[in-house]
């Protein structure tokens, strides 16, 4: 990401969407939460009307030490202590060293409001120079979520709604393929909650192996489904996948969804969830929402977070 471009080259209905969908001064000229603000006490209470059975899923992908086509820049893990060292007698001890980049299409991570801007500005009219190289972000770092984001969650098969087990990468959903998961699943889409969109991502995974979206594209949502997201005051977005669909499509904006949403929208995105679990759990009960559990790390001046999911049932 972060390609030059130039006003002439910028898509006039994305950059509209910028500001007819802005949340820019709703919750105060200081508001570094964004879409959060849509989740109160009373919608957390509302949300544990969704848990039936008490069972929990994860909806994180491993994080992985090996280098594929989708993971460039794998999980650096080094034992700073092991078992090799342990004493015959007494106590022994094994830790850890880890690096991650975590941005990108392979970890399960959440993007914090400072990831992205756009002329020089992220959510709520925030300078780009708040996010520094030496100190990072000074301002919508991922700890402003330090109490969690408990709240209901709803996972939409698109892949299920069009009879299939994935989607091929570059298919383009729109409100209308929403709308209709809605309709068929029986579940409605409304304010405060964690909507994730499964596109099967993993199933084509397992059978043809992994590709990278920048070469081979994704699955994602179309940039005509930011006013629905808007319109139902979602808190975050999440899929399988990378949210928009790769290639966009669209003149000067290589990720529309990613920049009007966490710019403009100040809406929270989850990149990479592994949903074929909670899909199958869903489908089974026959009910498509539950209790959204994401915790990410307290990581100081950090545009983001790796996170495990949690889907209690």
């Amino acid at each position: 990401m972060g390609a030059q471009v130039t006003r002439e080259s910028v898509d006039p209905q994305v950059e509209g969407l910028l500001g007819s969908l802005s949340n820019w001064g709703r919750w105060g000229t200081e508001d570094q939460l964004g879409t959060l603000n849509h989740i109160t006490a009373e919608s957390r209470l509302a949300a544990v009307k969704a848990v039936r059975t008490g069972e929990t899923v994860s909806c994180s992908r491993d994080i992985s030490p090996r280098q594929s086509k989708e993971n460039p820049s794998p999980l650096l893990h080094h034992m700073i202590a092991s078992g090799e060292g342990a004493p015959e007698e007494g106590l022994g001890i094994a830790a850890d060293w880890l690096g991650l980049a975590f941005h990108g299409y392979s970890v399960t991570h959440l993007d914090s409001l400072s990831h992205l801007f756009w002329n020089k500005q992220s959510y709520n009219g925030r300078p780009a120079s708040d996010v520094s190289t030496v100190s990072g972000a000074a301002t919508g770092s991922v700890e402003v979520a330090r109490n969690g984001i408990v709240t209901r969650g709803v996972l939409l098969d698109l892949a299920g709604a069009r009879g299939q087990e994935w989607l091929e990468p570059g298919e383009a959903l729109t409100p209308a393929d929403l709308e209709r998961a809605e309709r068929e699943q029986g579940v409605s889409v409304g304010r405060g909650d964690v909507l994730l969109v499964r596109t099967g991502r993993d199933a084509r995974r397992a059978v043809k192996g992994p590709i990278h979206p920048d070469h081979e594209g994704a699955a994602g949502l179309h940039f005509s489904c930011l006013p629905y997201l808007h319109e139902r005051q979602i808190a975050v977005l999440g899929s399988d996948a990378v949210n928009d669909v790769v290639p966009s499509g669209v003149s000067g904006f290589e990720m529309p969804v990613h920049t009007v949403a966490l710019v403009a929208m100040g809406l929270w995105l989850l990149d990479n969830a592994y949903l074929d679990e909670l899909g199958r759990r869903c489908r089974d009960r026959g009910a498509w929402d539950f209790l959204a559990v994401l915790a990410p790390l307290l990581l100081k001046r950090s545009t983001g977070s790796p996170i495990n999911p949690l889907a209690v049932l």
